[in-house]
């Protein structure tokens, strides 16, 4: 049986197992906030139920960004009525190219994204948004770009937790596929300035975690991002400067990569 886990008061975590993503439940009086839904319709549904031996409430649904295990279960919730949230970015982005990707990185999971269809936010986002659940507001917040084009952090003040999406990786090391890793540190810094010492952060991956772990992938990232400003300055090769990089070799690489190609562009 899929089981939420409680953290604070009224918000609950599902550490999926498959591709370890987390999807996170906060309720409020009159309503509660779904906070991302997983990779595939079947495992939307097992969110639901786990929701729904919860509470009863009205849904409403929040994505952190537009990438598949966080936003293909949306038909399940969108289905059942519950409205999108989501950056205005990362709405344009969910869609069928990003349906065929995912059947091609994921062969495993391939006849269930075959078959799904995305389902974008159809509220957008772009800079804040307040959701009032009914003796609960929370904030959305979109720090800059980071993981992706369209990173939205979802914060619950009375109770101290702050979902993060994928902006904070505890289960792994950042991922860059889509990332803008020059402008991800700033991101993160101006996250961090919301965050109070006891503050728990739900990460996209992995277990919930506080701000000393976020400062110190925070750390990380700024010194990549010295790390590809610099290599550029000295003509480089990518090779070299991933070579010195904090992270794995193959996801540095994507990162320097990345970084030359936004320095250089015109």
């Amino acid at each position: 049986m899929t089981v939420l886990h409680e953290i604070a008061a009224g918000i609950h975590v599902l550490r999926y197992p498959v591709l370890d993503v987390n999807a996170t439940l906060v309720v409020g009086g009159e309503a509660a906030l779904v906070v991302d839904t997983l990779s595939t319709p079947g495992q939307a549904r097992d969110l639901l139920a786990a929701v729904r031996r919860v509470t009863p409430l009205p849904l409403v649904v929040v994505n952190t960004h537009h990438h598949f295990d966080h936003t293909f279960g949306n038909m399940v919730f969108a289905d059942g009525g519950a409205p999108i949230w989501g950056h205005e970015e990362a709405a344009a982005l969910i869609g069928p190219a990003l349906r065929e990707r995912a059947v091609l990185e994921h062969p495993d999971l391939a006849a269930d994204l075959a078959r799904l269809t995305p389902v974008p936010p159809t509220r957008l986002v772009r800079t804040s948004a307040e959701l009032d659940l009914g003796d609960r507001v929370v904030r959305l917040r979109h720090y800059g770009r980071g993981h992706s084009v369209g990173d939205l952090v979802t914060l619950v003040p009375d109770a101290d937790v702050v979902i993060a999406g994928d902006l904070v990786e505890e289960s792994g090391p950042p991922q860059f596929d889509d990332a803008y890793p020059l402008e991800w540190p700033d991101t993160l810094a101006a996250l961090l300035l919301d965050l109070n010492p006891q503050s728990q952060v739900v990460p996209g991956h992995g277990a919930v975690v506080g701000p000393r772990f976020v400062t110190a992938q925070h750390e990380r990232l700024a010194a990549l991002a010295w790390l590809i400003r610099d290599g550029d300055q000295d003509g480089a090769p990518a090779e070299r400067v991933a070579a010195k990089a904090p992270f794995p070799h193959d996801m540095s690489m994507c990162a320097v990569k990345r970084g030359y190609v936004q320095l250089n562009m015109p």
